[in-house]
């Protein structure tokens, strides 16, 4: 495996630690408006008018001709973050920051493992492996023992 830089590796570890975060804020934003959509809708209109600011103050905004060459499969992308941040207002303040990012993490990793090893969505082929199949197994035995305690 080729060296990675430290900040590809720091990137995605701080993402993930602001998971947590952003689901337990996005549980108190639903119980503030008595809805987990309405939660979500305000999560994603921030996230939008962040993303506008940057995109403008960068000058790069996507051209009409690139969105029309965007599938239907790619639009749907967004559909996912939906049922993200929804699942996450609605479990994660029910069942307790720990087991819902077990949860998280067990299903993301399941994934993965398809994604890598038929090379789907754009991921290079990775074939499965018995070492990481017995990591996966390893963070359902963490999902079991979360659970339990």
């Amino acid at each position: 495996m080729p060296t990675v830089a430290w900040w590809l590796l720091a990137l995605p570890l701080i993402a993930g630690a602001m998971l947590p975060l952003q689901a337990g804020m996005n549980g108190e934003v639903a119980r503030h408006l008595s809805s987990v959509m309405n939660a979500a809708l305000v999560s994603f209109a921030v996230g939008t008018l962040a993303l506008l600011v940057i995109v403008l103050v960068q000058r790069d905004l996507p051209s009409l001709q690139g969105l029309r060459g965007i599938t239907w499969w790619h639009w749907s992308s967004g559909l996912l973050g939906v049922f993200l941040i929804a699942t996450a207002a609605f479990a994660a303040p029910r069942v307790g920051a720990s087991l819902f990012m077990a949860l998280l993490l067990a299903g993301q990793l399941l994934m993965a493992l398809m994604l890598d090893h038929y090379g789907w969505a754009g991921y290079r082929q990775a074939s499965i492996s018995l070492s990481k199949v017995g990591g996966i197994v390893l963070v359902f035995v963490g999902v079991w023992l979360i659970r339990r305690g």
